[in-house]
């Protein structure tokens, strides 16, 4: 199984050699990973994977190779029970009990009975009306239907009804190392090119040694800076959540902004902007990056591109506290326009078709956000944006 892990690596592009794997091998006849897959997964990763770009890699693999596997051990070993984690009633709603749920009446009314549900219940629920629990018609638990609720817990199927996720969610880091599909990406971002010789000359000159040659009498060696794409770039990309789907089409974006920007800086956030942005998915709660210090740190002739899809609760966007995750001290509108007032060239890249744009509120209220500045993510769609850019 060991041997499959390693080759399964190896072929999966992660830069692993023999060497780590027989560290890997020695670390575990020393018994250092307590024989609990938990700290297996640590042990190995910090022994096989030397740059974090590698992790989502390596993550896939791992999950591949050894799925399935909760313990070395033979015996079950788990904190909560098992039912209690999995989604045991789902309950099928007809039209007309779907058409009889109705919202509670608004943000603060929701957070408040939310509020009074958690004093009130002492154990768990299961497709009820009232109680926090799951597969049923309240507005509080997991895989339950009811138009305006808050999802507690990631177990079930969602009807993507939730204004609010109480839950901690992980995110995984986008892999710049895309280049399947990325060459049409990298022709279309082409268009936002302004070139210029700065730096250090150290590109070798023909025409100047030549005219430099002939004056002089003697060979004179000329060099001069190499011919850069002067264009700085800011890209914030939506991660998680209902932007999983877009994955692949962000990588490759991510991929082909790479190798045609010199300058380019990325950040993540989650659904819509807010107070703080982070560099790392995997330490976005301990490693978090204060918007206005990105506001500060980068000139106004950055040119700014969104990638996301735009789709989340219109509570997210207009007022305090409507983010999913956290209470945020501000609205997203207020962080969205700080950022088209210090950067005048922006734009959004939206990965969801165009012609569904019209069905989703949160949608049509960023567009506006934007000044209508969004695009789809398509080839004609970068081509549109790009051009926008440089004007």
């Amino acid at each position: 199984m060991f041997a499959k892990f390693f080759h399964e690596l190896k072929s999966a592009g992660v830069p692993v050699s023999l060497r780590e794997y027989l560290a890997l091998i020695e670390a575990l006849d020393a018994d250092l990973a307590n024989r609990r897959v938990e700290d297996f997964y640590y042990l190995s990763r910090a022994s096989l994977v030397k740059d974090e770009k590698h992790y989502d890699k390596f993550d896939r693999v791992f999950g591949r190779v050894f799925k399935g596997l909760d313990t070395v051990k033979d015996e079950l070993q788990a904190e909560i029970p098992e039912e209690w984690l999995r989604l045991l009633t789902q309950r099928f709603l007809s039209e007309e009990e779907k058409a009889q749920i109705e919202a509670l009446g608004g943000w603060d009314k929701l957070m408040e009975t939310l509020k009074k549900r958690l004093e009130e219940q002492k154990e768990r629920h299961e497709g009820g009306s009232k109680w926090i629990g799951a597969g049923g018609t309240s507005p509080f638990g997991s895989g339950g239907y009811n138009p305006e609720g808050v999802r507690i817990g990631s177990a079930g199927e969602r009807q993507g009804r939730a204004v609010k996720i109480w839950e901690r969610r992980e995110y995984k880091n986008l892999d710049d190392s895309v280049e399947l599909g990325t060459r049409n990406m990298k022709m279309a971002l082409r268009r936002l090119r302004r070139f210029a010789r700065r730096g250090v000359p150290e590109e070798f000159d023909l025409d100047q040694t030549i005219e430099a040659t002939a004056r002089a009498g003697y060979l004179d060696i000329k060099l001069r800076p190499e011919r850069r794409n002067t264009i700085k770039v800011l890209i914030f990309f939506d991660a998680g959540g209902s932007m999983d789907p877009f994955i692949r089409i962000c990588e490759q974006l991510f991929s082909a902004a790479r190798a045609e920007f010199k300058h380019l800086e990325y950040f993540y956030f989650h659904n819509c902007l807010y107070d703080y942005v982070w560099k790392d998915n995997r330490r976005r709660w301990t490693e978090k990056i204060p918007t206005y210090d990105v506001l500060h740190k980068f000139p106004h002739d950055y040119k700014v591109i969104f990638v996301g899809d735009a789709s989340m609760s219109p509570y997210e966007i207009t007022i305090a506290g409507g983010s999913i995750e956290y209470f945020n001290p501000e609205p997203g509108a207020i962080w969205m326009k700080r950022v088209t007032d210090v950067y005048e060239r922006a734009v959004w890249l939206n990965p969801v078709p165009q012609k569904h744009w019209e069905y989703a509120p949160s949608i049509q209220m960023m567009r506006e956000l934007m000044s209508n500045r969004m695009y789809p993510l398509t080839l004609e769609g970068l081509d549109l944006a790009m051009g926008e850019l440089k004007r």
